[in-house]
């Protein structure tokens, strides 16, 4: 039970202090090893989180926890894991439940959608260009196609995974 609380004080104390990636994997490493596991199973484990789909940070959490505590210890590493960012998420939903109603948060909404839209429409200038623009009139089609597709309500979902069939039989 000790060794337990051990690790849930050690994965609560790591998340609340860094965002996920690189930095709780710095302080992941001077939190555990040479107390928990040996440098070699850390590098193991993060060599391992690093090459399976999803969380690094959570597989990392997931494989020490369980390499010292079993079964028990993964599942309350996991736990310390997601509990500071869920506590916030939380925190943040009731704070704009509350003040859904008032007047800022709607002008702060009208706002926030054209700037999303200039960020998009530079993002995907960005990737165009890294492209080279070796598409040809090829590529053009399917933008022209996508942008009068969504002028006339089709959904998005519908619009991308056609057009993304029709980039790999006419651009292959």
């Amino acid at each position: 039970m000790d060794q337990l609380l051990q690790i849930f004080w050690i994965f609560l104390k790591v998340n609340l202090l860094s965002t996920s990636g690189p930095a709780s994997v710095g302080l992941l490493y001077h939190e555990v090893v040479g107390k928990l596991v040996t440098e070699s199973q850390f590098v193991q484990a993060v060599g391992l989180s690093s090459v399976l789909p999803g969380s690094d940070a959570l597989q990392l959490a997931m494989y020490i926890g369980y390499a010292v505590g079993g079964i028990p210890g993964g599942l309350v590493a996991l736990a310390a894991s997601i509990l500071p960012p869920t506590v916030i998420i939380l925190g943040v939903t009731m704070i704009l439940h509350r003040v859904r109603r008032e007047a800022w948060v709607g002008n702060f909404v009208e706002g926030l959608a054209p700037a999303i839209a200039v960020l998009m429409l530079f993002t995907a200038w960005k990737i165009f260009e890294k492209g080279g623009g070796t598409t040809g009139w090829e590529g053009w089609t399917i933008g022209l196609v996508s942008l009068v597709a969504m002028v006339l309500k089709v959904p998005e979902r519908i619009v991308v995974v056609v057009m993304a069939l029709v980039g790999v039989f006419l651009l292959s």
